[in-house]
């Protein structure tokens, strides 16, 4: 590999923003945001919509109720009857 052409790679904190487990692994992602870990260090904390926590694949269940289809969140958004 060529030295100095490929992005940082560090520790992060990746959150699943449905269930709120908490995951730390290597990434070239950074973020504002910081989080403290189980091992007292602060590492970038950055949220996911979906993980292995609450992927269906992975769970073998939904742990999320389905809010209603596309069109009851479009007349719900849109106040119409």
């Amino acid at each position: 590999m060529k030295a100095g052409i490929h992005p940082d790679y560090h520790k992060v904190v990746f959150m699943d923003a449905s269930t709120g487990f908490k995951f730390l692994s290597g990434s070239t992602k950074t973020s504002n945001q910081t989080v403290q870990w189980e091992d007292g260090n602060e590492y970038p904390l950055i949220t996911v919509e979906i993980s292995s926590d609450s992927h269906p694949f992975y769970t073998g269940r939904q742990k999320f109720a389905d809010k209603g289809g596309r069109v009851d969140r479009f007349k719900q958004k849109y106040n119409l009857k």
